[in-house]
C-alpha cells in the first residue's frame, strides 16, 4: 500500500482539480495544494497519519491565507433589476402626495407609479422627487427641492 501512496495522492489532486474545473467557484482549490503536499510527503514518510496531517494542514493553511482575499476579487456587485433600479432616481409628481388620503403619483423615467412620503409631508404635484425605496407597487420619495 505504502509504494502507492503518492499515485493515490495525485489522483486524490487530480479528481479535486477537475472538480474545482467543473465549479469554477474556487471550492476545491485548496484542497488540491494539500493533496500535493501530501503527495511530497510520501518521498519523506510511509506514515500515512502524517500524510493526511500534512493533507489538511496545507489545505487549511492555503485556505486561512487566501479566502480572503480571493473574496474579495470574486465579489460579485448587486445589479439592481426591474424596479429596484428605480431607488435613486428622480421624478416629478404627477399628483399631490397625500398619505393620509392615499393619494399621489409619480413619474419616473416615463413610467408612473403610486407614491407616498415616509414622514408623511404633504407633497404638490410638479415637485421634483428622490425615490428612497420601494414597498409593494408604492414608491417611497423625499423632496428633490
Amino acid at each position: 500500500m505504502e509504494q502507492y501512496m503518492p499515485l493515490i495522492w495525485i489522483g486524490f489532486a487530480v479528481v479535486l482539480a477537475i472538480c474545482e474545473a467543473l465549479t469554477v467557484q474556487l471550492i476545491c482549490i485548496w484542497f488540491v495544494l494539500g493533496a500535493v503536499a501530501a503527495a511530497i510527503t510520501t518521498i519523506f514518510t510511509s506514515s500515512i497519519l502524517i500524510q493526511v496531517i500534512v493533507f489538511f494542514l496545507v489545505s487549511a493553511i492555503c485556505l486561512a491565507v487566501t479566502r480572503p482575499f480571493v473574496k474579495k476579487i470574486t465579489k460579485n456587485k448587486k445589479v439592481r433589476t426591474n424596479a429596484d433600479s428605480l431607488i435613486g432616481k428622480k421624478g416629478i409628481l404627477t399628483m399631490d402626495v397625500n398619505n393620509e388620503k392615499g393619494l399621489g403619483q409619480v413619474n419616473v423615467g416615463g413610467q408612473i407609479w403610486s407614491a407616498r412620503t415616509a414622514d408623511g409631508t404633504l407633497l404638490k404635484a410638479g415637485q421634483n422627487v428622490v425615490v428612497e425605496q420601494i414597498e409593494g407597487v408604492k414608491l417611497i420619495v423625499v423632496s428633490a427641492d
